[in-house]
């Protein structure tokens, strides 16, 4: 009887799962010594050489051509690029308009009627190259 009191006076031991620690799926990059050449290669680059130089406020899909509120000045023959989040396109200004009558030049401030090869939408950003 002895034997069973010390029996039934021990604890079990109950063992907890292990949990599992994840792996990261891609490993950490490497760091660059060289920033300069960092800069170069990210995509934030090209951007940075680029000047906005207007916004679309509205796009006339008939005639094709999207009106622009200009924040720097633009000719006729500059190549642009329009960016927005389902538009991404870049292409050589043919025509400019004001209330009809072709331009060469637009002034910062004026909304311009641009001529454009593909559907752009309102907020899009246009920069120049």
């Amino acid at each position: 009887m002895a034997n069973l009191k010390k029996a039934s006076l021990k604890k079990k031991i109950v063992k907890k799962p292990v949990k599992a620690v994840r792996k990261p799926k891609t490993p950490a990059p490497k760091l660059l010594k060289n920033k300069k050449a960092a800069k170069a290669s990210s995509p934030k680059a090209k951007k940075e050489t680029s000047i906005i130089i207007g916004k679309i406020v509205h796009y006339f899909p008939r005639v094709k051509a999207g009106v622009v509120k200009l924040k720097h000045p633009i000719t006729v023959g500059d190549t642009v690029r329009i960016k927005g989040h389902t538009t991404d396109f870049t292409y050589a200004i043919s025509s400019i308009q004001i209330d009809r009558a072709p331009l060469q030049k637009a002034k910062k401030g004026q909304e311009i009627g641009l001529l454009v090869t593909s559907r752009v939408r309102r907020g899009d950003k246009i920069y120049k190259l």
